[in-house]
């Protein structure tokens, strides 16, 4: 996983923890990187994210569960 998708996960949580039907706007640095908006459309396309328009993104519960299973550990 590279660094820029980690920072999408982690900021997408933060904001899915903060309110699970409130959408994030990425940076303008984010949304101009051609790496950002694979990164993007690939989680859309895999049900991780829910796009309203380009730059304005939410995660998904099965987004969430994902982040979950990579980046907490388990007790």
């Amino acid at each position: 996983m590279s660094t820029m998708e980690s920072q999408l996960m982690v900021a997408l949580a933060e904001g899915y923890e903060r309110d699970p039907r409130g959408y994030i706007t990425l940076s303008k640095e984010t949304v101009d990187s051609s790496e950002a908006r694979f990164i993007v459309a690939d989680m859309r396309n895999h049900g991780y994210l829910d796009e309203k328009m380009r730059g304005v993104v939410r995660m998904t519960l099965r987004g969430y569960e994902l982040f979950r299973s990579r980046y907490l550990i388990s007790a």
